[in-house]
């Protein structure tokens, strides 16, 4: 057990602010994991409004019946609507919030495979309210076995309401791609050009190597468009596993690649549209951007930290700033706040911190919130054991975080 884990114990954290402290405000929503297996999923609630007493404690949360394997995405924003999709990926198991009442979150919905396909992985709202999801795989017998499908190639994008029904869905094995591991990951709604962008990249090894495809499909009706190549650079691994998709200011997508690639991908509403690396940052496994305004926050593990490109200029992408959190830290996910500009990271690792971040929008420059403290009087907010608003006491691993509107 880590040194810091064991005097946060004994500085007794406790399980959450009373809630008629913070009956109204601004509220960050992490979805959390028990990393040990033991338990089950759950979502907290943590006071994110700066002008509060409270900000950085914990003020809420909810259980789910879904027992912990692998936690992942949530939705990256907050949607009008108040619900919230949030996955564990490997159990094949997707939860929608109801979080319109934010001290009094509960489970709306709960749904497994959809539609003919299993193992969602990312939630992008459409115009309409619905969400548009990502499935890795085919899971055409509707039994959900996560060995079976992951046999498959291909998998597909399925529209499903707050209700957790499906709407409507399509496949995207590509006949002039029979060998490919075309796995939907990440996806991008461009709904002024009637179009969606998805990156093809496995949560699993298989294909990880050979995985450098993106797909553009129409949006009014879901049809397959083409497939294509990412621009491997000058290091001839920047297109590897191509992973979040982003819509910058001028409509054009960028991609964050595994392989801590950034392609920027235009003329999505041509038979042409091109992709080129425009930056390649240190080391591999980067993880989830954030683009607010002219820059884009990308967790780069190698550092520690985080880097900042600013992308104002498409044709000179330049890398502007860095912010190491510490040297154990291993960031992975970014959400932005509009509301408080301020940016969540986190790490997915047991019982690590989650931070605010503020980005200077003139400059780029990142900084800890120095502000957001959990009640052991450290900054950010800690995910060591202590017992938790829905009952349950242990370490928790944080993944998914979104803000409430």
């Amino acid at each position: 057990m880590r040194w810091w884990i064991v005097s946060l114990v004994a500085a007794g954290l406790s399980s959450a602010v009373p809630a008629q402290a913070a009956s109204h405000g601004h509220y960050l929503f992490v979805w959390t994991a028990d990393q040990a297996k033991v338990s089950n999923d759950f979502l907290a609630v943590i006071d994110a409004d700066p002008a509060s007493p409270h900000y950085g404690k914990l003020v809420a949360g909810v259980g789910t019946d879904i027992k912990s394997v692998r936690i992942h995405h949530t939705e990256y924003e907050m949607p009008a609507s108040g619900m919230l999709f949030a996955n564990d990926h490997d159990s094949n198991q997707t939860v929608v919030f109801d979080l319109r009442d934010p001290l009094k979150p509960s489970v709306a919905a709960r749904f497994s495979s959809l539609a003919g396909y299993g193992m969602p992985h990312s939630f992008l709202r459409l115009p309409n309210g619905n969400v548009l999801a990502s499935f890795q795989f085919g899971d055409h017998t509707g039994h959900g076995d996560h060995k079976a499908m992951m046999n498959g190639k291909s998998g597909g994008l399925v529209e499903i309401d707050d209700a957790g029904k499906a709407i409507r869905a399509v496949g995207n094995a590509d006949p002039a791609l029979p060998e490919d591991g075309l796995l939907p990951y990440s996806l991008a709604v461009l709904p002024k050009i009637d179009r969606v962008v998805v990156t093809n990249s496995p949560m699993q090894d298989a294909y990880l190597l050979s995985s450098n495809t993106y797909q553009i499909f129409r949006l009014s009706d879901l049809k397959l468009l083409g497939t294509y190549r990412l621009d491997p650079g000058p290091t001839g691994n920047g297109n590897v596993a191509p992973e979040e998709a982003r819509v910058a200011a001028d409509g054009s997508v960028y991609v964050q690649t595994l392989s801590c690639g950034i392609q920027r991908i235009t003329g999505l509403d041509t038979p042409e549209p091109k992709a080129k690396l425009v930056h390649k940052f240190p080391g591999d496994f980067c993880g989830v951007p954030t683009i607010v305004g002219r820059y884009l926050v990308q967790s780069v593990p190698t550092i520690h930290g985080f880097a900042v490109l600013d992308i104002g200029n498409p044709d000179a992408v330049r890398e502007v700033s860095r912010l190491t959190i510490d040297g154990d830290f291993s960031p992975h996910w970014t959400a932005w706040d509009a509301k408080a500009k301020r940016l969540v990271i986190t790490s997915g690792r047991q019982g690590d911190r989650l931070y605010l971040l503020k980005l200077d929008q003139k400059t780029g420059a990142l900084s800890i919130d120095d502000g957001f403290r959990d009640t052991d009087g450290k900054r950010g907010f800690s995910f060591a054991t202590r017992k938790w608003p829905h009952g349950w006491t242990g370490e928790g691993t944080p993944h998914g975080a979104v803000f409430s509107r």
